[in-house]
């Protein structure tokens, strides 16, 4: 199921490779996020075109609309929104957990309303496994209690207790089935090293497909973030795939890359692009600033995006000052273009033994744009 090709040597960066039932997956990969069965803006050929491997989808959000009858009636996920790749699709447990004043949290799962219509629902252990089991998940995700932060230890503790009983209850639902996903553990314990520990090594021990790092991006400085992989990766086995869940800029993968992670999924690169904010090497740029408005150049020299290759920065400004689709979805295309391009490129690095150079020339040039005005 993963092949560990090779370990850098000059840090914890791994080249690996993931074989699910819908295909192979070279590792370090970014995962575009499709939360309601679509990446906004982009089709799924557009997809293919820009060689994402893996998509994400999102259980609570489709089980809410259009409803799992509707997807079983029309093929699960993959026929659904024409996509023949791997998904991974997260259990829900963020975004029921997200519902502060709409959830009740037992034992048994989670009771809560849905954020659509104030319909009563219920998501437990058993319901995600068989709500992404009803989407054909090629990779799917134990349903967690995803604290906020910031977490009292004792509050940290008792939720790691329950993630890890429903880590359980999820394995032994996946174990009975006949077809089943590859089932990936999710590693809680906030910003407690002690609990991170404890948790990594609790759900190592039940044999799971990969691991994630879950309860990170959720109002921690990047610090904490980084903190929060660091105490989560040696304790999970070498030889299964890693995940990072909804993270993060360019330079915060690429040092979560040298952390040892293997796999990762975030919105920035199309909710900045709806915003006009495209990425480039020496960081972003908006293209709604007035500076763009007679630029004749590319988003970024050398880039090999649908935008890069026709278009015009000034061009580029017009669409989204006069708020046209198709700025937006060429913007989206350059992002998720620069993401897919940076893991491909981090791949090569690592069979050429250049990581560390190459990290540190990338963290330094982004860092270098952030750090001043720019435009």
């Amino acid at each position: 199921m993963f092949d560990l090709i090779l370990q850098d040597t000059g840090s914890r960066a791994r080249r690996g490779r993931i074989t699910t039932r819908r295909g192979v997956i070279e590792t370090p990969v970014f995962m575009p996020v499709g939360t309601q069965a679509t990446v906004k803006t982009a089709s799924p050929r557009e997809l293919r075109e820009l060689r994402a491997q893996i998509i994400l989808g999102n259980s609570y959000h489709l089980f809410v609309r259009p409803g799992l009858e509707v997807l079983r009636r029309l093929g699960g996920l993959h026929r659904f929104m024409a996509w023949n790749g791997p998904i991974l699709t997260d259990s829900g447990g963020f975004q029921v957990f997200s519902l502060t004043r709409l959830r009740k949290i037992t034992e048994e799962g989670v009771h809560f309303q849905s954020h659509i219509d104030g319909a009563p629902c219920f998501i437990g252990p058993e319901t995600a496994m068989e709500i992404q089991s009803a989407l054909g998940s090629d990779i799917a995700m134990v349903f967690d209690e995803c604290p906020p932060y910031p977490c009292e230890r004792d509050a940290a503790a008792a939720s790691l207790e329950r993630t890890l009983r429903w880590a359980r209850r999820c394995k032994d639902w996946n174990d009975r089935q006949e077809a089943r996903p590859l089932l990936f553990g999710i590693v809680q314990g906030s910003t407690f090293a002690d609990l991170r520990r404890a948790g990594a090594e609790a759900l190592a021990a039940m044999d799971f497909d990969g691991y994630a790092v879950g309860g990170v991006s959720v109002g921690e400085p990047e610090a904490e973030m980084l903190r929060a992989v660091e105490n989560s990766e040696p304790w999970l086995p070498a030889r299964k795939p890693r995940y990072a869940m909804g993270l993060g800029t360019p330079p915060q993968l690429v040092e979560m890359i040298a952390r040892g992670v293997d796999m990762f999924d975030c919105v920035l690169p199309t909710r900045l692009a709806r915003n006009g904010t495209a990425f480039t090497e020496r960081g972003t740029i908006n293209l709604k600033n007035s500076p763009f408005a007679a630029d004749p150049g590319p988003i970024e020299e050398g880039c090999a995006c649908p935008a890069c290759a026709e278009f015009s920065r000034g061009y580029l400004r017009h669409l989204i000052k006069a708020e046209e689709i198709l700025g937006l979805r060429l913007v989206t295309l350059h992002n998720l273009h620069f993401y897919l391009n940076l893991t491909a490129r981090i791949r090569a690095a690592l069979e050429a033994g250049t990581f560390g150079a190459f990290r540190a020339q990338f963290v330094a040039n982004y860092k270098a744009r952030e750090a001043g005005a720019g435009l």
